[in-house]
């Protein structure tokens, strides 16, 4: 892998970037489009060369979702529902380990339930030292545990394995006062607080890894992954998406 020139290097050092299962599969679609991966592994392989450890953390909504099952007619316990949603995270932290291995990028899969064939078991100390030789590492498996989001197994990942900076990638361009499909006057704020974003009610993340976000000061970056270009961006600490922090005390952004 090339390395990272001065000017295009990252300011941060680790970063965690949080992706959907959606975002493995094309707008409207099940399943896990390998156009719609290789994208995103491109991408993160331009990030990486801004000299940036990167881990990333995905979901599995493209292929089910635990709460799909938990209806009260179904036969299948929510428990059980949740960890056959983790092993679809594994799903695709294999197919985005082979896209960005065939772009040349070193990578380790690793998962929060044992599954030695396919993937290494995630170990804190392990996964630094991956980060740490250059390795893009997977994280798979949300946190091991059911009825714990991804979203928090992001943020407790990023806090773990110490980034500077959760990077949530969304299909819009940050965080809005409400819907932007069905109000076009919603506001999207460039800077936010996390209190604002807990008072509003906003749709960011859940409420724990808000939380948790808030209460180890972590930042966290919203951001649309689509816009070609806009991973390398965040990682290199361009204006790009919503910033939460506790460092605003008032919300700022553009009318759309």
């Amino acid at each position: 892998m090339a390395s990272a020139t001065d000017d295009a290097r990252s300011p941060f050092q680790r970063i965690i970037l949080k992706l959907s299962g959606e975002s493995f599969a094309g707008a409207g679609e099940r399943g896990i489009n390998m156009d719609e991966v290789v994208h995103i592994a491109s991408q993160t392989y331009k990030a990486a060369q801004c000299g940036v450890q990167i881990g990333i953390v995905i979901g599995g909504g493209n292929i089910l979702r635990g709460g799909q099952f938990t209806a009260k007619s179904t036969s299948i316990q929510e428990a059980t529902a949740h960890y056959m949603g983790m092993l679809a995270t594994v799903i695709n932290g294999l197919a985005l380990q082979d896209a960005l291995e065939s772009l040349g990028c070193d990578t380790r899969l690793m998962t929060s339930i044992r599954m030695d064939v396919a993937a290494e078991p995630y170990i804190r100390r392990r996964a630094k030292r991956h980060l740490e030789k250059g390795r893009i590492v997977i994280l798979a498996g949300g946190t091991g545990s059911p009825f714990v989001t991804t979203d928090t197994a992001a943020a407790q990942k990023a806090l773990e394995l110490e980034a500077d900076v959760l990077l949530k990638a969304t299909r819009v361009d940050g965080v809005y006062s409400d819907d932007p499909e069905k109000n076009p006057h919603a506001m999207l704020y460039q800077h936010l607080s996390y209190q604002s974003v807990r008072q509003q009610n906003l749709r960011v993340m859940d409420t724990t890894a808000i939380a948790q976000c808030m209460e180890h000061r972590l930042p966290i970056l919203v951001f649309n992954f689509k816009k070609e270009g806009n991973i390398e961006r965040a990682v290199r600490g361009e204006q790009v998406g919503t910033l939460i922090n506790d460092e605003v005390t008032s919300e700022s952004g553009a009318k759309q």
